[in-house]
């Protein structure tokens, strides 16, 4: 997980044969160093086509998911380890270099109250549990604090620091998005510098989730304090444009975040690069 990356619903949230030719060309048209799969069916996914797009093409892949309603770590570890393990053979198969997102839980769950401790204990089983499995595999897991909106289990990057602290496995990273830091953190480096310890990728998403560089979120500061603490892992551009209906509600994406795809790339991957560039990230 190193460089300039892209997660891949700018072209295509369902992982299909045609979705990943498409996401996989237009990546490397652009130029970016990875891309970043979503796994929200991995069963579906054909492993052995999506390698040899990646392979050919000569770029690397991170996946990433939520779990779905049934499978919640909170309510049901075994049932969430199970859906995480099938994920993480998924990722060796197509070969990817870690599985992140929301592991923890889905992306759409909330019960109304805060967390309770049952909840908490459940989850770091279910992360155990997969961090040991993903591990026999040699794939890291990571750990995406979201907003409140979205999950009421990790929402900043000190709860999952101390999420990591209670599993104890050497492979579980951090992994933060600055769309979310920018709405949970009492200003995002406070957030960066909790997680830094684990802290291993970044999702750089503006604060209305379309073009980097258009929105309110600081980026001097995100790049700044990246720098400060010597981080050196991969930071991919995240901007929603295709998503399936599912999806768009769990995140609330009611109306176009940009014109296209091809605005995110044009605009906001050249000033996400040279801001990278700047504070010596890439």
């Amino acid at each position: 997980m190193k460089g300039l990356g892209v997660h891949t619903s700018l072209w295509a949230m369902n992982w299909t044969r045609e979705g990943a030719e498409t996401s996989v060309a237009e990546a490397k048209r652009y130029g970016v160093d990875f891309i970043e799969i979503a796994l929200l069916d991995p069963p579906a996914v054909d492993t052995a086509h999506t390698r040899a797009l990646l392979e050919k093409a000569e770029m690397t892949a991170v996946c990433s998911l939520g779990l779905p309603e049934e499978c919640y770590a909170s309510r049901d570890p075994e049932k969430a380890v199970a859906f995480l393990s099938l994920a993480v053979d998924k990722t060796v198969e197509i070969g990817g270099l870690a599985l992140s997102g929301v592991t923890y839980g889905g992306i759409g769950e909330r019960t109304g109250v805060p967390p309770t401790q049952d909840e908490i204990d459940n989850v770091a089983r279910a992360l155990a549990g997969a961090a040991r499995y993903a591990k026999s595999k040699g794939i890291d897991l990571g750990i995406e604090p979201v907003n409140r909106y979205e999950n009421h289990i990790i929402n900043t990057g000190r709860q999952a620091a101390e999420m990591i602290d209670k599993v104890g496995a050497d492979n579980i990273f951090i992994h933060l998005d600055t769309y979310h830091t920018n709405i949970e953190e009492h200003g995002v480096a406070n957030g960066i510098l909790a997680a830094r310890e684990h802290l291993r990728y970044m999702h750089m998403s503006e604060s209305h989730r379309g073009v980097p560089g258009s929105g309110t979120c600081d980026w001097n500061e995100i790049c700044g304090t990246l720098a400060a603490i010597g981080f050196d892992g991969g930071l991919a551009l995240e901007s929603f444009i295709n998503l399936p209906p599912q999806i768009a509600s769990a995140l609330s994406v009611w109306r176009p975040v940009a014109d296209s795809a091809d605005q995110v790339m044009l605009e906001g991957l050249p000033f996400l690069r040279n801001m990278a560039r700047q504070y010596g990230l890439i």
